[in-house]
């Protein structure tokens, strides 16, 4: 029988496609978000709810051998005060109403590696105060920060994973597949053993062109599907964008922009420093840096493709996220799109640590 799971902060899906793959049963999932709802039942499946979970009824919540999932990251700074108003601080509360109400025999949270160094109102660290209230339910609780390229996903992704469990059994963490240099593991997979086998970007804002090669890589033909792709289209930059990225070189930034750029961000990024990612390129042979919400932009992070004068793809952005071909999205935005893919958990990680939670359950 399968193993059954409760999807909390579902988003379009990237923990729920994992533990789908790996054979668990997802029979109820939720998110407030009408972009990713709609994504997610294109994808997944027609089991998720689009509500507040603030207001959702407990008692509607199905019961599930697992519950995954974590609460957006802007409740952080007032998580350990369980009376506040604002709704984003109760989530995290919520979160454990939930899987007390559920009582699954294993959970698995993430979230932003700013939570081991957040604090609350009174000094106290919202990490300890969130394990001390699982603990507080009957779980015993594992916490790890993992880096997903550490796990053959081509992105230098660090995130928290907490994985409770009942019945005293601690959780162990999948043993780490890949490393920098190759050495007794395997090598990280590259930006370009990702990307390399994807046609040119089309102008067409749909995005939908077709593979003219075999894949180059076995990273590669894991993501691949048949029939054609979608999203593979040229983001939208303005003249000055255009200029500052045909300067910057595979792993350069901003500092590589001349000096006489008619942008006063980027002399005041080359004479005060910081920022190292920030109108960043990325390197052909090294995993990409962490995709956030904003790879539509070259100021926020290293989003400039790696040999051509272009900002990556919204379709690059989810191979880098480890998410196949085949998923579609659907948005009423482009920043609908960012928003879905930036904040997802890689697939391939998801299936990793759901594998290793079945010996568990």
């Amino acid at each position: 029988m399968a193993i059954s799971v409760v999807s909390l902060f579902s988003g379009g899906g990237g923990l729920d496609l994992g533990f789908k793959k790996a054979g668990f049963d997802i029979k109820w999932a939720i998110d407030n978000n009408k972009n990713a709802v709609s994504t997610y039942k294109k994808n997944i499946g027609n089991h998720i709810v689009c509500a507040d979970i603030n207001t959702i009824d407990l008692e509607s919540i199905p019961h599930a051998d697992v519950v995954i999932g974590g609460p957006p990251c802007q409740s952080f700074s007032l998580a350990g005060k369980r009376d506040v108003e604002d709704e984003r601080g109760q989530l995290v509360w919520r979160y454990i109403q939930i899987i007390k109400q559920v009582d699954p025999k294993a959970f698995v949270f993430e979230n932003v590696t700013g939570i081991l160094s957040a604090k609350n109102a009174k000094g106290e660290k919202v990490v300890e105060l969130l394990k001390s209230a699982f603990i507080e339910i009957g779980y015993s609780i594992s916490t790890k920060v993992v880096n997903a390229a550490d796990y053959g996903i081509p992105q230098k992704r660090k995130r928290v994973i907490i994985v409770g469990l009942k019945d005293g059994y601690s959780f162990q963490f999948p043993t780490e597949t890949h490393c920098e240099d190759g050495t007794g593991l395997k090598r990280y997979v590259s930006v370009e053993e990702a990307l390399g086998d994807l046609p040119l970007a089309v102008e067409d804002e749909k995005g939908v062109t077709e593979y003219l090669v075999e894949a180059q890589s076995e990273y590669q033909g894991k993501m691949r599907c048949e029939g054609k792709i979608t999203e593979h289209f040229i983001p939208q930059m303005s003249e000055l964008d255009k200029y500052i990225i045909s300067h910057v070189k595979p792993g350069g930034n901003y500092m590589d922009v001349p000096a006489d750029v008619n942008s006063a961000r980027i002399r005041r990024l080359q004479r005060d420093g910081g920022h190292t990612t920030c109108y960043g390129r990325l390197k052909p042979d090294e995993p990409s840096y962490t995709i956030n919400t904003y790879f539509n932009r070259p100021n926020v992070g290293c989003n400039i493709h790696y040999s051509e004068d272009r900002l990556i793809t919204v379709r690059e952005a989810l191979r880098l996220q480890s998410f196949p071909d085949s998923y579609e999205l659907v948005s009423s935005s482009k920043q609908g799109k960012h928003l879905i893919v930036g904040n997802a958990v890689p697939p391939i990680l998801a299936e990793i640590i759901a594998e290793k939670l079945k010996n568990y359950i």
